[in-house]
């Protein structure tokens, strides 16, 4: 039998760690290869962990709330000996390599035990990174947090625990801490989707907060104060692509798979504004400006609770319309399953949010952090307008949104920031009627 060390994969190059969430296999379940072991959460998304390898779970090297670096063993999976190549014995399984490194795993795990045994010893209570963050933000003291009863190992405060006393925080008085000495029967709870609201005058309703939402909000209040929000206004013409697209989009789908919406095509027109104005394509470092080479465009999704995700298209710029339709249609599509890797929401360079699809015609979004601005696309609307001809103008029924842009003013000035979104109209408004796609 050979040992298969299941790590935490890289999830984009800005983030470094995760917290484990909840175990989806347990210690003597079969595992097939690609099937999930376990779930986990960074700040901006929530993800499954695949096992790389056909086994049986034999160890689990971290709880519930731990945080896990990146390339960090998170469990022990054995594997038969015919998962081993075969360009080599059978008898390379027990090599000095794999001897040595279990016996490290097996240090690590005695050193943590004995850690957490000299902290319970002392009188104090482990408490995991991501119990402390949520004590922190709940405005709980460290008194307050000794006297909520955990139901996790050795009496330890899990995440659902904490969920649990902030939704009847003030509604009751929280049993005492159980002893060091003491420690409490490890139980299982099931993980809480979405809070329950809670009554305090029966007219009244407190509602918890998700995970997301509170992430989501505190990102909002930093941009807030980061960025010198200005935002400029510009009205486009789009009834070439209103009517270029109804004669297209039938024999596309029947042709690519995929439906035609006019997302993919506002993404190429800002992609392409973006390589004349390179300058929009940055963030701020201090008194440093960063250039990005590629132009990585986040595109807002609204998600079915309400929350809002932004997964990106790397290199948009690189992508023809074809290309483009299917990474929106199936990132819109993850995003609302809720299959979205962590890679799939890290490195955007600028984000657009299409706040027409809610019937705005118009919007002031908010900067999404480090970038330096967001375009906001309204509702495609019939009016009346008047249309200069040769033979003088008229007044005709076209097809026009509003463009929303919002800025950082500290880099950004307002010749650069409504150039910019003039530009992207100029795109739109000179739509070939005879495109081929």
């Amino acid at each position: 039998m050979a040992k298969f060390e299941l790590k935490l994969p890289k999830m984009g190059e800005s983030v470094a760690e995760a917290t484990l969430t909840s175990w989806l296999k347990e210690v003597g379940d079969t595992i097939e290869a690609d099937e999930a072991v376990l779930e986990i959460a960074t700040d901006k998304v929530d993800s499954e962990v695949p096992s790389e390898v056909d086994g049986v779970l034999v160890e689990k090297l971290f709880s519930i709330d731990d945080v896990v670096q990146v390339g960090q063993t998170i469990a022990i999976i054995e594997t038969d000996g015919d998962a081993v190549s075969d360009a080599a014995p059978a008898a390379v399984v027990e090599t000095p390599t794999v001897a040595k490194a279990a016996a490290e795993v097996e240090k690590t795990i005695a050193v943590a035990k004995d850690t957490v045994a000299a902290v319970e010893s002392s009188g104090d209570r482990f408490y995991s990174p991501l119990v402390k963050n949520m004590a922190k933000a709940e405005g709980i003291s460290q008194a307050e947090l000794d006297a909520i009863a955990g139901t996790g190992k050795d009496g330890r405060v899990t995440k659902n625990d904490m969920l649990a006393y902030i939704d009847t925080r003030g509604t009751q008085k929280q049993a005492p801490a159980p002893a060091a000495s003491q420690p409490q029967k490890t139980t299982k709870t099931a993980p809480k989707a979405t809070p329950s609201p809670v009554s305090v005058n029966g007219e009244d309703e407190i509602i918890e907060m998700t995970r997301m939402g509170k992430l989501i909000s505190h990102h909002m209040v930093a941009s807030v104060q980061t960025s010198a929000h200005v935002q400029s206004f510009i009205e486009a013409d789009v009834t070439n692509i209103w009517n270029w697209r109804k004669k297209v989009k039938g024999s596309f789908e029947q042709r690519e798979g995929e439906k035609l919406t006019f997302t993919p095509i506002f993404m190429e027109a800002v992609a392409k504004a973006i390589r004349d104005f390179p300058m929009i394509n940055i963030s701020v470092d201090g008194d440093r400006i960063i250039k990005r080479k590629h132009i990585n465009l986040g595109m807002a999704a609204a998600l079915p609770d309400g929350n809002l995700i932004v997964p990106v298209i790397k290199n948009a710029d690189q992508l023809n319309l074809v290309g483009m339709t299917k990474a929106v249609n199936d990132l819109a599509t993850r995003s609302r399953g809720g299959k979205l890797k962590p890679d799939d929401t890290q490195g955007g360079t600028y984000t657009v949010t299409n706040v027409g699809t809610f019937g705005s015609i118009m919007g002031t979004p908010i900067i999404n952090q480090p970038q330096v601005a967001i375009l906001a696309l309204g509702a495609i609307r019939k009016v009346p307008a008047v249309i200069e001809t040769p033979d003088g103008d008229f007044i005709g029924i076209r097809m026009k949104m509003f463009l929303s842009h919002s800025y950082d003013h500290r880099v950004v000035n307002g010749a650069l920031g409504g150039q910019f979104v003039k530009r992207v109209a100029e795109y739109l408004e000179a739509w070939d009627m005879n495109r081929e796609i």
